[in-house]
């Protein structure tokens, strides 16, 4: 596993993206994000500082597992 706070899991076959955050070791599952605006209203009712930026700059912060990042289906 990468060693990221954010990790966004590959497409569930139900569609999808599991979304899990990292803080002091322990891991939380924020949710499952439908599409990139979901992914960033998780990000912003834990008060991530710039969630839009996070998404959709080149953040290291974020880890996409398999696939192409962006996409959810």
């Amino acid at each position: 596993m990468e060693h990221v706070p954010i990790l966004v899991h590959r497409i569930s076959p139900a569609g999808g993206r599991r979304v899990v955050i990292r803080i002091r070791g322990v891991d939380t599952v924020l949710g499952v994000a439908f599409c990139d605006a979901d992914l960033i209203e998780f990000l912003r009712r834990i008060e991530i500082p710039g969630p839009d930026e996070l998404v959709f700059g080149d953040s290291e912060v974020i880890a996409w597992q398999g696939g192409q990042p962006h996409q959810h289906e």
